[in-house]
């Protein structure tokens, strides 16, 4: 008994022994190693002390506390000082690797972003050693994240550490195994500030507290990082590595700034069946569209193919060209493409004025695609909308901006490559101010140049040839004088909202003002019905993309009250033409990684059709004298609305107006005027409002002295002058 319990003691102490050994080969495993290596579905290893309280590898530990400076900031205490710590050349150059036992991991792998830019990661998911402030906290460290007007308040541009040395750190949370294989880095967003970081370690974990740096054969690899700020730096991993946790390690930076850097982080998320957070938050599309960027030639054959899938209902037709003489392709959609149809309106949606604000232009090909399937399929709400309505899509206004966007890649344009034309004009905001006209001939009433509320003309100098006018804007102008569009949407980037008019504040003292047309009851009902379909743009709680919150208007806004802008498109639509145009800013991310284009279809889909059944809402009809024919260029006002509409050229016309009853009045010249009561129900559908009127006394005089060869001169003036003559002769 006695022998048999020793022997027992001994193979329990055998037992421990190996099971100590069992877990220090799993603490090491924990650690994150080359793909080839790596166990996917190793569990974590938890860990009951803080992580903010481990120490890098081979470093000496300094415990974090809470040192006097700024409120509410959390500091290391306070190690040695390093002042404007750089590396030395050998440790900044990057180390080469063995050739042999080459991973094919090393070759840079197609991992797309992990989504700081789109907001895919949370602020929840980012973490940092110090912050300068809340404003500067690792929340605001995404790439191409923009400051706010005032800096030094909640929306500055970057991550700022609270202080400058070796040992500041920001980190990412990706909540799931992740194949890291690259990170991209940016300078802090400032018109005051010039910071940045100049190279920079890559450390990651599994648990959040033990950490591995990227390594090579030399040791620790240190990366280059920004030589200016705003300039985005990629650096691929030498080798792939799995983990949960990603955090980049400034070691130098701009000497006479401080450590400040805006981030993206490249990695493919691994399959795990058990992630409940991933499943609750996947988005897929059931639509089988060609979900790819397209660069020019990759464009106009997309089109090709459209108008082959669906040739009865399309037409491929351009507007002009661009600085570098490539066509700006358009894509009709109608029951009768080609030719404009009595009592029809006219819908366009643009895109890509800015050049670099891509995820618009792929939205209109995959509109042309989806309408093109859903007619084919008998979809009755698509096909319904294509017999009413004559659609116009311009996928890329500016398609020599978009060239050096899509050059760069969607990840390294930064926030303005490939924005203006090729000549450096922003077309957006290239059209004549007529606003200012309008204003001037209103308060100053005595004014012997009177300016109309609508159809105001161009002026003269807008017109010359010296003008510095791009010749997109002249086409844009041309198309738009030709067609009778009704609604339009210019869709943009960069921000989640509606935009609507008047984009230009009345006051010449003030940047930001909120500035009403004569129809802001309709525009703001326009925005929100595009606002209000969007997945994201009215849910509350998401994050704002960079300084404003919208949700305030439910996801829509004022030009105006947002930033004065003189020229934009929208103002001049509705003051030149009879349609009202709206800005739709569709994503956070002008340049959206390839990936992201499903989700982002979802999202904007709904409203994208909604919004152009808008079209139909208001009243409609002809304008017609007693023999039934139309009559052009009348103007059609609505009472307690100080802005008109004219008549197409068949006499037709549209007006957009909310439910509600209306005094409707009709004016031609040589015609007596009219008006009637239309009412405008919440059913979709335009009210019909048809007028027919007949010429005045002095019009029929005229015509009847034309038809006989005569001038339509007063006989008893002529009388009067001969007597006159008469009378001088005899004296």
């Amino acid at each position: 008994m006695i022998a048999l319990s020793k022997e027992s003691s001994c193979s329990s102490q055998l037992c421990l022994a190996l099971c100590a050994f069992g877990l220090l080969f799993l603490g090491d495993l924990s650690r994150a190693v080359p793909m080839d290596d790596q166990d996917y579905y190793l569990q974590e290893i938890s860990n009951r002390d803080h992580y903010y309280s481990f120490p890098y590898p081979g470093e000496e530990y300094f415990p974090f506390t809470e040192q006097p400076g700024e409120e509410g900031t959390i500091r290391a205490a306070q190690p040695e000082e390093h002042p404007g710590f750089k590396p030395s050349r050998k440790e900044l150059k990057p180390k080469k690797s063995s050739k042999k036992g080459k991973s094919i991991l090393e070759t840079p792998p197609d991992c797309p972003p992990l989504g700081l830019e789109t907001l895919k990661i949370t602020d929840f998911q980012l973490h940092a050693s110090t912050a300068k402030r809340y404003g500067l906290g690792a929340h605001r460290g995404r790439l191409n994240i923009q400051a706010g007007v005032n800096e030094n308040d909640f929306y500055d541009g970057a991550w700022c550490a609270g202080r400058n040395d070796p040992f500041q750190w920001i980190e990412v949370d990706a909540r799931r195994l992740t194949k890291f294989t690259g990170v991209i880095t940016q300078g802090r967003n400032s018109l005051w500030s010039s910071n940045w970081v100049t190279s920079y370690r890559v450390l990651v974990s599994n648990d959040s507290h033990a950490w591995t740096a990227v390594k090579n054969e030399s040791g620790d690899v240190i990366f280059e990082g920004n030589s200016e700020k705003e300039i985005p730096v990629l650096n691929m991993l030498p080798v792939p590595l799995v983990a949960r946790y990603i955090r980049i390690n400034p070691r130098s930076w701009y000497e006479e700034g401080s450590i400040c850097m805006r981030l993206e982080i490249l990695g493919c998320p691994l399959p795990d069946p058990n992630n409940y957070y991933h499943r609750r938050n996947e988005m897929t599309t059931t639509d089988n569209l060609d979900f790819k960027h397209h660069n020019y030639k990759e464009m106009r054959q997309l089109m090709k193919t459209v108008n082959k899938m669906c040739p009865n209902i399309t037409r491929i037709y351009n507007i002009g060209k661009s600085h570098q003489g490539l066509k700006l392709y358009a894509v009709e959609i109608s029951d009768n493409p080609g030719e404009h149809e009595v009592g029809e309106p006219e819908f366009r949606y643009i895109a890509g004025a800015h050049g670099n604000e891509v995820l618009g232009r792929e939205l209109i090909l995959l509109l042309m695609q989806f309408m093109c399937q859903e007619y084919l399929a008998g979809n009755p709400r698509i096909v319904h909308l294509i017999e009413d309505t004559r659609i116009h899509l311009l996928p890329s206004v500016n398609p020599d901006g978009y060239d050096k966007a899509y050059k760069a890649g969607s990840e390294l344009g930064g926030w303005s490559l490939g924005r203006w034309t090729q000549d450096g004009i922003d077309i957006n905001n290239n059209f004549p101010d007529l606003n200012s006209l309008l204003w001037e001939s209103e308060d100053q009433k005595k004014s012997k140049r009177k300016v109309p509320n609508h159809h105001i003309p161009i002026p003269d100098w807008y017109l010359s040839e010296n003008a510095t006018v791009a010749v997109e804007t002249r086409a844009i102008i041309a198309w738009m004088e030709k067609i009778p569009f009704v609604l339009g949407g210019n869709l943009q980037g960069g921000e989640l909202v509606v935009a609507y008019p008047y984009d230009m504040v009345r006051s010449l003292w003030k940047t930001q003002d909120y500035t009403p047309t004569p129809d802001d009851h309709v525009f703001r009902w326009l925005a929100y019905s595009y606002a209000s379909t969007h997945r994201l743009m009215t849910d509350a709680r998401r994050r704002a993309c960079h300084t404003e919150d919208f949700q305030k208007e439910d996801g829509t806004v004022n030009g105006a009250s947002w930033h004065t802008v003189a020229g934009s498109i929208n103002d001049f639509s509705y003051l030149h033409t009879n349609c009202f145009e709206l800005s739709i800013y569709v994503g956070c991310d002008k340049y959206p990684h390839e990936s992201e284009l499903p989700e982002e279809w979802e999202n904007n889909r709904e409203s994208l059709i909604v919004f152009m059944e808008q079209v139909h809402r208001g009243i409609k009809g002809i304008v017609k004298d007693v023999h039934g024919r139309g009559i052009p260029n009348a103007i059609i006002s609505v009472e307690g609305v100080n802005h008109d509409i004219r008549t197409g050229a068949d006499g037709d016309y549209w007006r957009l107006l909310n439910p509600g009853e209306y005094v409707v009045g009709v004016k031609a010249e040589g015609y007596t005027g009219a008006t009637k009561t239309c009412e405008v129900g919440y059913d979709m559908g335009a009210t019909q409002c048809d007028f027919t009127i007949s010429k005045t006394n002095m019009a029929r005089i005229k015509e009847i002295m034309r038809k006989f060869g005569k001038q339509p001169i007063s006989l008893s003036l002529r009388r009067l002058r001969q007597r006159a003559r008469q009378w001088r002769q005899r004296r």
